[in-house]
């Protein structure tokens, strides 16, 4: 699990989608886009941000949730929480996932 979360983490792109979640969470994919693009100078099409998004969703650090015909994305910081606890509180119990 920690694996995967390494492995989401590695790519610049997707560290700036986890920096715009954490400014605001719950966006669209048409939200995420547009603020890679103003704020980054991120010309990324719909669908790379999107194949990064599924990344970060299998690593657990965004969770989607639908309303009505939208889809937003939100942070997740529990698979954070379990690798800093695991290293800076060693004596503290791990959560089960």
């Amino acid at each position: 699990m920690a694996e995967d979360v390494f492995k989401a983490l590695v790519d610049p792109t997707r560290r700036r989608i986890l920096d715009e979640l954490v400014e605001r969470d719950g966006q669209t994919l048409f939200e995420i886009c547009g603020r890679l693009a103003m704020k980054h100078g991120l010309g990324l099409s719909r669908q790379a941000v999107s194949q990064h998004l599924a990344v970060l969703e299998s690593a657990d650090l965004v969770r989607t949730r639908r309303q009505g015909r939208y889809k937003y994305h939100d942070l997740n910081t529990e698979p954070l929480e379990r690798i800093a606890t695991r290293w800076l509180r060693p004596d503290a119990p791990e959560k089960s996932p």
